[in-house]
């Protein structure tokens, strides 16, 4: 297994330091401060232009995270779905200034919903809960998934604490556009293993197959959500890798966005320190 090449989930404030190794490996980048709701209502364009001096000569795959902090994509208040909606267009809107062909999105499936999808019946006989479920979030994403096609953008779907890892490749496959993929954070799927029973990492990584855009690399215990150095916690990252490796379209220009997602940008060393180490990174 020949190793994979990664980059790294990024503020703006610690592009700077990394620069040089973004730009030497033609490595992933995604740009993490356009989940801020004071940036997303405001004017984001002087952000934008401080992101793309920055990256001057940087010719690697870019993507954004975007928001995420009370704007739940399952909303159907009909009050309050059309600002999470416009919160989503203004995110698209900047990969499209930005350059930046991925947005990444949260996951709608919470523990409680999977846990309860057979007690509570859905409201429309021969229905099932999730397919409501999914009909919520298109009510949400509809118009924007439009608006991502229009720029080339990709809307990533990151599991948070999705136990069954069909429900999102389901959800991403539900919308019948190439603009809208799956994501899986491997600390986000080793809390859920751990904690509420879902299968291990490798196996979302296997589910998810040619629906894979993108993966945030980071390390946890299995109890909550670390975002720590790989090789600081317990994820079997060569089961990862391997699955990984297997997937149909991995060495092409459609393979998944590879970053390190660390909670402290100074662990980045140590990380690929580790995974060189391991034969499983470059």
């Amino acid at each position: 297994m020949e190793p994979i090449t990664i980059g790294a989930a990024l503020t703006l404030e610690h592009v700077p330091t990394y620069r040089d190794w973004l730009i030497e490996g033609e490595r992933d980048l995604e740009i993490q401060d356009y989940h801020q709701t004071e940036l997303l209502l405001g004017d984001w364009s002087d952000h934008v232009a401080k992101v793309k001096t920055a990256l001057d000569g940087f010719t690697g795959r870019l993507g954004i995270h975007g928001p995420f902090w009370n704007a739940p994509i399952d909303s159907n208040d009909p009050e309050f779905r059309p600002l999470i909606t416009k919160r989503f267009m203004t995110g698209v809107e900047i990969c499209a200034a930005l350059g930046a062909t991925q947005m990444v999105v949260h996951s709608p499936f919470k523990t409680w919903d999977h846990f309860n999808s057979f007690n509570y019946p859905p409201r429309t006989k021969g229905r099932s809960a999730r397919s409501e479920h999914i009909e919520k979030v298109h009510g949400v994403l509809g118009g924007v998934v439009r608006r991502a096609e229009q720029e080339g953008v990709t809307l990533v779907i990151e599991n948070i604490e999705d136990i069954d890892p069909r429900a999102r490749r389901e959800l991403a496959e539900s919308f019948d556009s190439p603009n809208v993929r799956v994501s899986i954070d491997t600390g986000h799927a080793h809390y859920a293993h751990g904690a509420t029973g879902a299968p291990p990492v490798d196996y979302f990584v296997a589910d998810a197959g040619a629906q894979l855009a993108h993966v945030h690399l980071q390390d946890a215990d299995g109890y909550a959500d670390r975002h720590w150095a790989p090789g600081q916690g317990t994820i079997l990252w060569h089961s990862v890798f391997k699955a990984l490796a297997q997937l149909p379209h991995m060495g092409t220009e459609t393979a998944p966005h590879l970053v390190l997602e660390l909670r402290d940008a100074s662990d980045i060393s140590a990380a690929m320190t580790y995974l060189e180490g391991q034969g499983l990174a470059r």
